[in-house]
């Protein structure tokens, strides 16, 4: 009895696989009622605010009548901790919002969606090169839903008054920017910056700036193969040498170089920026309402990314999110059919609208909003990259001492990488 029992459950879920194919690759259209066969309700946890996400559930809910949906916020400070002991109990969501910082721990307790189920050419064609952060040699680890692309906000005014027409497209015409934007007092103290580089501590973000540098060298960072995850950082690169780029990043901060443009007495890299006592910001796509209300007298645009000159490669930094299924789920086969179907369609595209980033189905980023600042966020967006970061504490703590034994001249930029490569491999281990 209870092997026929499971030999009912696969049947079950492999007709929902199948099915699963055919939505993924727009074969079956989405957004309406699809009467897709999935019964019962379906547990959703995330940390994405109540009164955002419930009329998106209610009317995804309205839109498939044959199970149900139903979100659980959760504090972003306690989610990963409630979300392990739930999971360790064999209890928990069916269903998850995880982002590319959480996918490796959570690797384990995840239902890997095989590439019978989704093959590998349909998710490339179906999504951009960000989503491809929650692949494995063994399947899928979770449905893409939207990327947070890292920009460049820059201060309109400052460039103005200072007859400077456009921002910077790529990272060495920063040599030229800091000497006329970067103002100091009669002491050679600074008191306006040009952009918030070199330093760690007081730079928001240091490690994505750091980890877009790399990227746009072409070093992964991090890579998989057979379900073994290496750290790539030290490997050798006949076009780049990382040791260079670092020192590019850390000359900001050195009082003895032209670029110098960033110390310690600047409190933080975003409060500077809305202070406007920084021209350039790099920050996430999501910061932008932040940004506004901080200083809603502020003149300033959105650019993207600076890039490598004569580089074919164009990249920025992103965080993507996506929807994991519980290995532990009670109703796996609907929780997979409701993952499905939400990265598709309507409830992908108003996820991403409503937290004011960018979809990560190729055909929805096709549709460019008018607004200013939307359309560079879905233009970046086709280029943004994640990479699988095993532990976001430890390795924003790894990054920064690889920039403070250079600022320190303890280590050679060289040995500050493969230092850094090294403990990046611990954490992969452990």
């Amino acid at each position: 009895m209870k092997g026929n029992f499971q030999i009912i459950v696969l049947i079950i879920f492999i007709a929902a696989a199948v099915l699963g194919v055919f939505v993924f690759s727009g074969a079956i259209p989405i957004g309406k009622n699809t009467n897709t066969g999935g019964q019962g309700t379906v547990v959703l946890w995330g940390t994405v605010k109540s009164q955002i996400l419930n009329p998106l559930i209610q009317e995804f809910n309205r839109n498939n009548n044959t199970f149900i949906v139903k979100y659980e916020e959760k504090s972003v400070d306690t989610f990963d901790n409630d979300l392990l002991e739930a999971l360790a109990a064999g209890a928990g969501p069916d269903i998850f919002f995880i982002t590319d910082d959480l996918i490796l721990k959570y690797s384990n307790k995840i239902f890997t969606i095989p590439y019978s189920s989704l093959p590998l050419n349909i998710f490339k064609n179906n999504f951009i090169g960000a989503a491809e952060v929650f692949l494995t040699s063994n399947g899928v680890l979770a449905f893409p839903l939207a990327v947070d692309p890292m920009m460049m906000y820059y201060n309109r005014t400052i460039l103005d008054a200072n007859s400077i027409a456009y921002p910077p497209v790529y990272w060495d015409e920063f040599n030229n920017l800091v000497p006329i934007l970067t103002k100091k007092d009669d002491n050679g103290a600074l008191q306006k910056s040009t952009v918030a580089m070199g330093q760690f501590s007081n730079i928001l973000y240091a490690k994505e700036i750091l980890s877009t540098f790399f990227m746009q060298a072409e070093n992964s960072i991090i890579s998989e193969k057979d379900g073994v995850f290496l750290s790539t950082l030290g490997n050798d690169n006949k076009k780049y040498d990382l040791g260079l780029i670092l020192k590019f990043y850390t000359d900001f901060a050195d009082p003895l170089k032209d670029v110098y443009s960033w110390n310690k007495s600047f409190s933080n890299s975003r409060d500077a920026f809305s202070e406007e006592n920084l021209a350039f910001y790099f920050g996430f796509a999501s910061e932008l309402k932040s940004l506004i209300n901080k200083n809603p007298n502020q003149n300033f645009l959105v650019a993207p990314m600076p890039q490598i000159r004569n580089s074919t490669l164009k990249l920025t930094s992103g965080h993507t999110t996506g929807i994991a299924i519980s290995s532990f789920s009670k109703n796996l086969n609907t929780a997979f059919i409701v993952a499905n179907l939400m990265s598709n369609g309507n409830f992908a595209s108003d996820f991403a609208n409503s937290l004011g980033i960018a979809p990560v189905r190729r055909e929805l980023l096709k549709v460019v909003p008018t607004d200013a600042y939307l359309s560079t966020f879905y233009t970046s967006a086709f280029f943004a990259k994640s990479w699988t970061d095993p532990s976001s504490k430890d390795t924003n703590d790894i990054f920064k001492n690889m920039v403070e034994k250079v600022l320190s001249n303890s280590m050679t930029t060289k040995e500050a990488i493969r230092d850094a490569s090294a403990k990046l491999q611990l954490l992969l281990i452990k």
